[in-house]
């Protein structure tokens, strides 16, 4: 009787020992998380609290130029991350379509046009760095990247240049922010900071193995229409590149009319390119992984970069 009572006491005195132990571990983790949440928070308070106005500035000056140019007005549709709250200063792609209807431009193929522009913003803004590419514009100035795309109106819809920079195609940049809109509210309206959050790690990628502004938008949308874990910024930044890293090896087709110009830069599905960026995914989802099992706030901070 005596052994089998001290054994009994003994097995009741482990069982406490280990309530205790996972009481203990589960307010670690709950300060822990509360401290990787709040440092997220603040690296979201800094992108938000960054001047856009400078963005709007060099935009108005490449409307009125070719405005001067043409002597007619000219409509400009924000149809990048500042229009959808994504922007990130120095990280993110600014895009803004540039309707040419009713001048001489709108004959023309999409090609002429982006030539004949770059040549009469070149002449403008003569210190900065004007490249020509398929779809847009770009001039780098000293404090942000601001891409132009010149196109026409259908309807309700826009005309830009197709893939190859020959010819138009239709698209609906106001339906796909909508799109990001819906998902952004169907999940807390966490969506769009996740995307600040993760266009700021990507801006440490090697460029070629950077998405897009558009195409990291787009991606988001598609990873977290059917996400059911918890809200907070740290597991909704890991579920970005863990399950992005698999949906990022196929096209992505938006029910918007913009599919072909999502990630058509990656090539086809399972190709070179898009295997590079997963690669790069898998490896920023582990880094993320490792910080968060460290139990260290500074582990997560050098995931940032911040040398705090």
């Amino acid at each position: 009787m005596g052994g089998s009572g001290g054994s009994y006491f003994s097995s009741d005195f482990e069982n406490v020992k280990k309530l205790l132990g996972k009481a203990e571990g589960e307010l670690v983790d709950a300060e822990f998380d509360a401290q990787v949440n709040s440092y997220l928070g603040e690296l979201l308070t800094n992108f938000n609290d960054r001047d856009v106005d400078s963005i709007r500035r060099h935009l108005d000056a490449i409307r009125s130029t070719i405005e001067a140019a043409h002597d007619t007005e000219i409509d400009l549709l924000f149809g990048g991350s500042i229009s959808k709250r994504t922007y990130v200063d120095g990280i993110s792609d600014v895009d803004a379509l540039v309707f040419v209807d009713g001048t001489e431009l709108a004959d023309e193929t999409p090609s002429v046009i982006k030539e004949r522009l770059a040549e009469l913003l070149r002449k403008r803004f003569t210190g900065t760095h004007i490249t020509v590419g398929n779809l847009a514009i770009t001039l780098e100035f000293a404090d942000a990247e601001v891409q132009i795309l010149p196109a026409l109106r259908k309807g309700t819809r826009s005309l830009i240049s197709d893939s190859n920079g020959s010819t138009w195609a239709e698209v609906d940049p106001k339906g796909f922010a909508a799109k990001l809109s819906s998902v952004n509210a169907e999940r807390g309206n966490k969506v769009v900071p996740v995307i600040k959050l993760a266009k700021a790690l990507m801006a440490q990628f090697p460029k070629q193995h950077r998405l897009t502004g558009y195409h990291a938008e787009a991606l988001a949308v598609d990873v977290f229409k059917g996400y059911t874990d918890r809200l907070t910024p740290r597991d909704m930044l890991i579920h970005f590149f863990a399950a992005g890293a698999e949906r990022v090896m196929r096209p992505i087709v938006d029910s918007t009319g913009q599919s072909v110009h999502v990630d058509g830069y990656l090539g086809p599905a399972d190709s070179l390119e898009r295997q590079v960026v997963a690669d790069a995914f898998r490896r920023t989802s582990r880094r993320l992984k490792i910080a968060s099992m460290s139990k260290k706030i500074d582990a997560w901070q050098e995931v940032f970069g911040d040398d705090q």
